[in-house]
């Protein structure tokens, strides 16, 4: 069994196996699977229904029960099964799968799972987390003779739909082990395997990633700005990064160009989840001796997106902020 939890503290349990067409989902082992319902975690669900071979439903829990049900909906009938809580889903599970928006969310979380008997089962965490914290959440779920994976990925929601999420993986080998089947060739393309290794490494990571994440987004926003100003225009820098840069620069200049970043209804990469991804960035920096400029650069945009566009910013709004920095709107024409 697994269960999930993503951001915007979601929780999902995944219990069941059924048949779809003709083909069987089958397992080695009967167990449940549980997993988070909001955008990236919606796609890693999917994933393990469709590639998992699970032999019993998904569990899915939800605080809110109709971000479940919405998901439900685009499985066939029986593929998912939706329970009322985190210790429900968590006491039928032998793998629980969390994907939790912040570092409180994710202790508060834990801490309802330990209510419950836990010997013998996996728990892997693929939130983006403090180090520190990772750590911490590690210690109480040994000390209760669980198995910890931290496992967070990386990937825009449109990939984790795809199954194309790039996986880190640290902790025991023998714990590592119990959770791959569901990561490579299922929610994920590739995987960083940090087997032995403490579990922080893989939380240091995934935070050092999503700072060159913030980085390429402001390069890009400043690059289009310049450009528009200067007479270029947009268009021939867009062809240029379409040339030498394919694949995340070209969505997110996609996103920009278009007006996405200030026409949509939901965030794919919320403000306030990049502020808590930055404060990881610099604390990490400090503790080491260093600092990251850059990132304090895009902290200063990020900023803008959420006094503009208050909790429903996106990471790509920080292009809106250079444009009102240079003196244009906020909003492009799209």
């Amino acid at each position: 069994m697994t269960v999930t939890t993503h951001q915007n503290d979601t929780s999902a349990v995944v219990d069941r196996t059924r048949e779809h067409g003709q083909s069987k989902l089958s397992a080695r082992k009967p167990f449940n699977k549980a997993a988070g319902s909001d955008i990236d975690s919606q796609g890693m669900c999917k994933n393990l229904v469709e590639k998992g071979n699970l032999d019993q439903p998904l569990l899915l829990f939800n605080r809110s029960k109709k971000r479940c049900e919405d998901l439900q909906q685009k499985l066939w009938p029986g593929a998912t099964e939706i329970v009322d809580s985190i210790e429900a889903g968590v006491s039928r599970a032998d793998v629980i799968f969390m994907c939790i928006s912040d570092d409180a969310a994710v202790q508060a979380t834990v801490e309802a799972a330990l209510k419950v008997d836990v010997t013998g089962k996996t728990l892997v965490d693929c939130s983006t987390i403090h180090p520190e914290t990772t750590e911490a959440v590690a210690k109480s779920v040994s000390c209760r003779g669980a198995s910890f994976v931290a496992a967070p990925v990386f990937g825009a929601p449109a990939m984790a739909d795809a199954g194309q999420l790039v996986c880190v993986l640290a902790g025991p080998r023998e714990s590592i082990d119990k959770a791959r089947p569901y990561f490579k060739g299922v929610m994920g393309r590739a995987e960083i395997v940090l087997a032995d290794e403490p579990y922080s490494k893989a939380s240091t990571l995934k935070v050092i990633g999503n700072a060159f994440i913030f980085n390429m987004v402001e390069q890009l926003a400043e690059g289009y700005v310049v450009a528009e100003k200067s007479g270029l225009g947009t268009q021939p820098l867009l062809q240029f990064v379409e040339a030498i840069f394919p694949g995340p620069y070209v969505g997110y200049s996609n996103r920009m160009l278009s007006g996405d970043y200030h026409t949509r209804q939901e965030p794919l990469f919320a403000v306030d989840l990049a502020k808590k991804d930055i404060r990881h960035a610099k604390n990490i920096a400090g503790e080491a001796g260093a600092r990251l400029k850059n990132v304090e650069t895009v902290e200063a945009h990020i900023d803008i997106v959420k006094e503009v566009c208050g909790s429903s910013g996106d990471l790509a709004g920080i292009y809106g902020a250079v444009r009102k920095e240079a003196g244009l709107k906020f909003e492009n024409d799209g």
